[in-house]
């Protein structure tokens, strides 16, 4: 992929900014909505739990995690982004700067983390599972889906990744979104485990 091609995806879906974050906001919103809401069902959010979205873009899936979860955050390096996601949900989420690889947040702090067309823009796809391990409680969940055609690896690879960060009871499988020209998503189920029991 040309340099300038390259630098054009980043300003429009990686970190979205100017007129062509606003386009890529804007595609987002169409493009992933079905799929978005898909994952916030599939994670079988509790009202006590706290949830985590990476990379929530204009806050669709962000909003839907919201209103199931005690406590919704978003992390995005975008500011449009994250100017999108606070417009659309308003005082009921937290949302601030950050990446996969880079959340802000405590140790063994959230219940659920969700991510969205947002793997194959990782930087480092090593740090950002082990980052996601570390923010996650025991028995934690990952929720991740992606256009499968835009996986920097296949859906098996990318789970292969998550176990060497230290994920269990791997799940993966494809779904095909509604819609004209809605592309068929990989998506992959992962769980922190519990600490381990301690021999008598």
């Amino acid at each position: 992929m040309s340099t300038s091609l390259s630098q054009m995806l980043d300003r429009t879906f990686g970190h979205p900014g100017g007129l062509l974050g606003r386009f890529g906001g804007l595609a987002m919103a169409h493009g992933n909505a079905a799929t978005e809401l898909r994952v916030v069902e599939l994670a079988s959010i509790e009202s006590g739990e706290t949830a985590l979205v990476v990379g929530p873009g204009p806050g669709i899936g962000l909003r839907a995690a919201a209103e199931r979860a005690g406590r919704a955050i978003g992390v995005d390096p975008s500011p449009e982004m994250l100017s999108r996601a606070r417009r659309r949900c308003g005082d009921k989420v937290e949302l601030k700067a950050g990446t996969a690889d880079s959340t802000g947040e405590p140790d063994e702090s959230v219940d659920v983390v969700l991510t969205v067309n947002n793997v194959q823009l990782w930087e480092d796809r090593a740090a950002g599972f082990a980052e996601l391990v570390r923010v996650l409680r025991p028995g934690g969940r990952l929720l991740l889906s992606a256009h499968e055609k835009w996986l920097p690896v296949s859906r098996h690879e990318l789970a292969d990744e998550a176990a060497a960060a230290g994920f269990t009871d791997l799940q993966t499988w494809t779904w095909d979104p509604p819609g004209i020209g809605a592309s068929l998503a990989a998506q992959l189920r992962a769980v922190k485990p519990c600490a381990a029991e301690p021999t008598a």
